[in-house]
């Protein structure tokens, strides 16, 4: 691979303009207000996929947001790589928290990225890095340098489930035929300490709804003599965490894998300042799961959080009432071996159960999927790990991260491959976050590091 710097600084600011576009369509998939938008993106990743190079592009419809699919096959016997990434990208509530607007891009100089970070909502989940790979073909294609087959296939749900592009890959199994998948929608351990996942949680998140009296009620006409639906939500919630903040419904722990203590000493051996993490939070003290580190606990340990909560009234000034509902969000990022169905049903069974009389509960599913590990000893992860060590003089660490990507488990099911996580954010990137950005070293680097990956993956591939 010669010149990547060179056409990466060469390209840099159109690279940057091309990015802010992508940035300025509202692509939230979560709200179908925002329908245009989600397809116009699909529309602008099909053009720019063709300007990359793919010479063929197309936008799969599925009973949701459409699948962008393109590939470039140069040699049927070379091998193939397959780059998934999403178009689609979280609400930005609460809007008021933004510096900036959230689908108005910026570049802003911070204290970590002081060659600038643009501040979009999606920017580094997962437009700002789903893009690298795009600019990463450009550079192969325009400079003759593509050592192997490639496909591509951003999706438009991955926001909301990927229910659809579940079906789509099931049906689609010899269109994707693959040697390796290829992803970007992770993060490094710091700016200058690179690192590829090599585990991620699972999820099951769940709505649910508890519902009292027929009507809002007055506050001093009924206030002790019913039962009020956000107290009682209060206390079923809080109930779901033991003094340790060990989750408290039965089995939901039968599953999971405790580490060996060689394991957690390796994982201790990442670099980690517990006092910069609290700053870089604004807080005085972590929480979290008796016996655990922090990197522990949001990684190789399952959790319960509230998302979301609300009823009765929440606008200005007062108003004494008596909620007849109230509602909750509530998400579980699980580790391997915890199937996400089974713990759904278990979360349903255990919260219906604790509801007290005087109010009825309701438990509604929305989505999940299951946890992955990929091994470190595999042809995809030692290019990876090469292709790092090219351009950022150091070996990546493996680390374990505590998000989610449900599809990937169902891609080596289904389609018999391993999956790669080569993430180029960092934790204070702030995604699903006010203010998420990314910073410019992070993106330009991420587009020099991937064709490296190419290049390795296809040297040993041999």
């Amino acid at each position: 691979m010669n010149n990547i710097s060179t056409y990466v600084e060469q390209h840099k600011e159109r690279f940057l303009n091309e990015l802010i576009d992508l940035l300025k369509i509202p692509s939230i998939s979560a709200d179908s207000a925002y329908k245009k938008d989600v397809l116009q993106t699909a529309e602008v990743v099909k053009t720019r996929l063709e300007e990359a190079g793919c010479d063929h592009v197309e936008i799969c419809e599925t009973a949701g947001y459409p699948i962008v699919y393109g590939e470039k096959i140069i040699d049927k016997n070379l091998p193939t790589v397959l780059v998934y990434g999403h178009y689609d990208v979280q609400p930005p509530d609460p809007l008021n928290l933004w510096t900036s607007p959230p689908f108005e891009p910026v570049i802003k100089k911070t204290e970590l990225h002081p060659e600038g970070a643009i501040f979009a909502r999606g920017a580094c989940d997962d437009k700002g890095q789903m893009y690298m790979h795009v600019k990463a073909m450009e550079f192969m294609t325009k400079t003759n340098q593509l050592p192997c087959n490639v496909k591509f296939m951003i999706e438009g749900e991955e926001e909301v489930g990927s229910s659809n592009l579940a079906i789509f890959v099931k049906n689609n199994q010899e269109k994707l035929k693959n040697d390796v998948i290829l992803i970007s929608d992770t993060g490094m351990i710091a700016k200058d300490v690179p690192s590829i996942t090599t585990g991620l949680r699972g999820l099951s998140y769940v709505e649910v709804e508890v519902t009292g009296p027929n009507r809002d009620l007055h506050s001093g006409l009924y206030g002790g003599a019913v039962a009020n639906p956000i107290n009682v939500l209060a206390k079923m919630i809080a109930s779901l965490h033991d003094e340790n903040n060990r989750i408290t419904i039965p089995g939901f722990y039968d599953k999971v894998e405790d580490l060996s203590k060689e394991e957690r000493a390796e994982m201790a051996k990442a670099p980690f300042s517990l006092d910069a993490y609290k700053k870089s939070l604004d807080i005085d003290a972590v929480y979290g799961e008796a016996g655990y580190t922090t990197n522990e606990r949001n990684s190789i340990r399952p959790t319960l959080d509230v998302n979301g909560i609300w009823g009765g009234y929440t606008g200005e000034g007062a108003k004494t009432v008596i909620a007849s509902q109230a509602f909750a969000k509530i998400s579980m990022r699980l580790v391997p071996h915890q199937e996400w169905e089974e713990i759904t049903q278990l979360f349903k069974k255990h919260f219906e159960s604790i509801a007290p009389k005087g109010v009825t509960v309701k438990v509604k599913p929305h989505h999940g999927g299951q946890g992955y590990v990929t091994p470190i000893d595999s042809i995809g992860y030692q290019a990876a790990s090469k292709a790092y060590s090219d351009t950022f003089g150091k070996t990546p660490i493996p680390q374990r991260s505590g998000g989610s990507i449900p599809i990937v488990s169902l891609f080596e099911q289904e389609l018999k491959s391993k999956t790669i996580l080569m993430g180029f954010g960092l934790d204070s990137d702030a995604i699903h976050s006010p203010n998420e950005h990314f910073g410019l070293f992070n993106y330009y680097r991420g587009i020099e590091t991937i064709p490296l990956f190419y290049k390795y993956f296809t040297e040993l591939s041999k």
